[in-house]
């Protein structure tokens, strides 16, 4: 499946450790931000979401590091909707220096009330929307 999503990040010299390498936990910060601006695009997104009392949970994060990234490097974080399933939601991410594979991961989320946490299904606007943007995803 292609990567039909992305955005652009800059290694910021806070992100990185002793080695000058960025650090492994932020690239769950930067899936985060290619998540949460693939959904603006859709209804006003994850801020839609919460106006209806609705939270996006994350249940499980993986990385896989190919190369190190480093102060100041720029990287493209790709970002797709892989499986929304009842509650659930799947990305998968793809982190590319100058069209280099240097890591990759996915998160997997579920919705939830906002009041009590209980599982809710994904909105079926965002469902469609998600649909229009990756045909290839399954859905139930």
């Amino acid at each position: 499946m292609d990567f039909g999503f992305s955005t652009e990040v800059k290694v910021r010299f806070a992100e990185t450790d002793a080695q000058g390498i960025a650090h492994h936990a932020v690239y769950l910060v930067w899936f985060e931000v290619a998540r949460i601006e693939y959904l603006a695009r859709f209804r006003g997104g994850y801020a839609e979401l919460q106006a209806e009392g609705i939270e996006a949970l994350t249940l499980e994060a993986n990385v896989t590091f190919r190369a190190p990234a480093r102060f100041d490097d720029r990287l493209v974080i790709c970002a797709r909707c892989s499986d929304v399933r009842g509650a659930r939601f799947r990305f998968d991410y793809r982190v590319e220096r100058g069209g280099e594979l240097i890591a990759a991961g996915s998160t997997g989320h579920a919705c939830a009330d906002a009041r009590t946490l209980r599982p809710t299904r994904v909105p079926q606007w965002l469902v469609e929307e998600i649909a229009r943007a990756e045909p290839a995803a399954t859905r139930s």
